[in-house]
């Protein structure tokens, strides 16, 4: 399945494309990458 996940920097979005892509799902993960989180974490997660 190809999914889009919103918010794939954040904590839940990265476990949910994480999860998705172990499931064997293709996943497009879509971020703001605001300075909320420390950006070298959000770009890491992607």
């Amino acid at each position: 399945m190809n999914v889009i996940a919103t918010g794939a920097a954040g904590f839940s979005g990265y476990h949910v494309a994480r999860y998705l892509c172990e499931r064997g799902d293709d996943v497009a993960g879509i971020d703001n990458l605001n300075d909320y989180y420390d950006p070298a974490l959000e770009f890491a997660r992607l």
